[in-house]
């Protein structure tokens, strides 16, 4: 027992170039995931969701417009064929 025993610290060979680069790889790409995930979470800014709101309702009120148009006319259209009926 009087052996003297080995404390040193073991030897850890320096990584090699495409180790590193792997590494530092793996740490951009989680840091990547997770402001993706960061983005999803958390609600967009509100004044770019009232320009949406705007452009979309300004959309379908251009929408209705259109379809209002050719509605009266078939409604007049069937009031006279009615009209020439009786």
């Amino acid at each position: 027992m009087s052996a003297e025993l080995d404390l040193s610290p073991p030897e850890v060979p320096e990584p090699t170039f495409l180790e590193s680069l792997l590494r530092y790889g793996l740490f951009l790409g989680a840091i990547f995931q997770l402001i993706c995930i960061l983005a999803v979470i958390i609600p967009i800014s509100k004044g770019h969701e009232q320009e949406e709101t705007e452009s979309t309702d300004g959309k379908a009120a251009e929408q209705m417009k259109k379809s209002k148009g050719p509605a009266p006319q078939i409604r007049q259209k069937l009031k006279k064929e009615s009209k020439k009926k009786r």
